[in-house]
């Protein structure tokens, strides 16, 4: 799992103290896109490509992706610490399953996404950093670089709302008896309030 935290700072190429690029793993790999540190070192990787559903594995029973995914941006390598800056777009429709009545529940994104990522060997307990005058996340990768398709399930997950509803009145799972409340009445009564706390009504 990344970890992130924003900041503010500089960043200059420069050498590398934090990582050497092993020839026989610098190499574009046969996957979705992989951003490679031999070929970001050479020049600045763009992308613009669709997922269809399933494409990208969301690790997730609960999630699932209704339209293709698609993405356009850039990668490129900044910094001494061979930092992989991935700035882009990205729009979908995804299923979730609403928190109050547990019903299939859509949800559009469409989000721009300006993410920094370094080696893991350079996992700092705290620091800030600041790129072109913005605050960038900051998450960090292994190996010789950084896939698209993690890069986009990560954005996927920290874009979806913290509350999933499929609308906003949505009137839940009765606790009694299960039913969903939004396509019946179950007539099931409200458990009674304890007496003590009566006193404090209204």
């Amino acid at each position: 799992m990344l970890q992130r935290h924003a900041g503010t700072g500089n960043s200059k190429r420069g050498a590398n103290p934090c990582y050497n690029v092993d020839s026989s793993l610098s190499r574009v790999r046969e996957r979705s896109m992989f951003f490679d540190i031999g070929q970001l070192q050479l020049d600045t990787m763009r992308f613009d490509e669709a997922f269809p559903p399933g494409a990208i594995e969301l690790f997730d029973e609960q999630l699932r992706q209704l339209t293709p995914l698609k993405a356009k941006g850039e990668a490129e390598l900044m910094g001494a610490l061979m930092e992989i800056r991935v700035r882009g777009h990205l729009k979908t429709r995804m299923e979730v399953a609403c928190d109050r009545c547990l019903e299939p529940a859509e949800v559009a994104i469409d989000s721009a996404f300006d993410l920094l990522y370094r080696p893991s060997s350079c996992m700092p307990e705290r620091e800030v950093m600041q790129v072109g005058g913005a605050e960038a996340e900051i998450g960090f990768y292994e190996g010789a670089g950084l896939e698209l398709a993690d890069v986009l399930r990560e954005q996927i997950l920290l874009t979806l709302p913290m509350q999933r509803l499929c609308r906003e009145d949505c009137k839940g799972i009765c606790p009694s008896c299960g039913r969903n409340r939004n396509t019946a009445d179950c007539g099931c009564h409200e458990a009674a309030a304890d007496s003590r706390w009566q006193a404090l009504k209204g």
